[in-house]
């Protein structure tokens, strides 16, 4: 939504830094074609180790485009990737790659460290949507100071999650559940508490075995924090 030319003007009269999607031509596979394949294209960087993504390519689509009207000093990079099996083509992809492109005012920079830059911005999208998997889809209460206490409450839940699967779950496929799918194979994993010779023992079903792994993280963050 932040890619049009009045909400990009407005940035750019305050003097502030953007990077949003840009939507790009129907003829854009016309406008690839003008691209030098050897030259132009750089492959791009993958998010989680920051090495060279296999099969993703970003190359500058600025001086190709007709920007009249856009903000000065705006810059078009796109960024071609293929695409995972089974996924359907739109028509601006060419040649099998999917195609998609965003809108910069930075001057510098190489183009796959501008194009991680944007794309790590998603990170955020998927945290929101994972807070209203916690619960701030709805507000339940009625007064307005009591539903700011429910959003906080929901901060923490969502910070305890990220700091387990960042500390708890290294390893672990865990590390990229969602809630929906945490709270369906860890946190209702049925399971028997008993308490002998003054100790409290858990024991676990045998199909479970995600949850100890969780329970041996858990141990390394609660160690962690009494550290800090």
């Amino acid at each position: 939504a932040g890619g049009t030319k009045e909400f990009l003007q407005w940035m750019t009269r305050r003097r502030l830094a953007y990077s949003v999607g840009f939507t790009l031509p129907a003829h854009t596979p016309d406008l690839l074609e003008h691209i030098d394949e050897a030259q132009a294209w750089t492959p791009a960087y993958d998010t989680d180790t920051d090495g060279i993504r296999e099969g993703a390519w970003v190359a500058e689509l600025t001086g190709l485009l007709d920007l009249s009207g856009w903000p000065a000093g705006m810059r078009v990079i796109v960024r071609k990737e293929r695409p995972h099996p089974g996924a359907q083509l739109r028509i601006t992809d060419h040649e099998g790659m999917r195609i998609t492109a965003f809108a910069t005012n930075t001057p510098r920079g190489q183009l796959p460290v501008l194009e991680l830059r944007h794309r790590r911005r998603a990170r955020c999208e998927d945290r929101i949507r994972n807070a209203k998997d916690l619960g701030l889809m709805k507000f339940p209460l009625q007064g307005f100071a009591q539903n700011q206490i429910w959003c906080q409450i929901i901060q923490l839940a969502s910070e305890l999650v990220a700091w387990m699967q960042t500390i708890a779950l290294t390893g672990h496929d865990a590390r990229k559940w969602e809630p929906k799918r945490l709270r369906a194979r860890l946190f209702e994993i049925p399971a028997t508490l008993v308490r002998r010779a003054r100790h409290k023992v858990l024991h676990l079903a045998e199909h479970a075995p995600e949850a100890r792994t969780v329970l041996t993280g858990m141990n390394r963050l609660r160690t962690a924090v009494a550290q800090t």
